[in-house]
């Protein structure tokens, strides 16, 4: 059976919407190694809470460097 491409072009196709061009790479991958205790806390938190756990390893990353950068409040 030989397929006629010029009723191929006849076809009424929908047109496929254009692709946004894709954001500024924004994350990097490493290989870490954390304490087995750390990771299993994570992964218990990421099921209880339906996030990944890698994104609340960097959440609480990003907490720990912005706590290090507040200037100390006098007393």
């Amino acid at each position: 059976m030989t397929t006629n491409l010029a009723n191929f072009a006849k076809l009424d196709l929908p047109v496929a919407p254009r692709r946004r061009a894709r954001p500024p790479k924004r994350k990097t991958r490493i290989t870490i190694y954390l304490d087995d205790e750390v990771l299993d806390e994570f992964r218990s938190r990421a099921e209880r809470t339906g996030t990944g756990y890698q994104t609340l390893i960097n959440a609480a990353l990003r907490t720990r460097l912005a706590v290090q950068e507040a200037p100390a409040v006098p007393a």
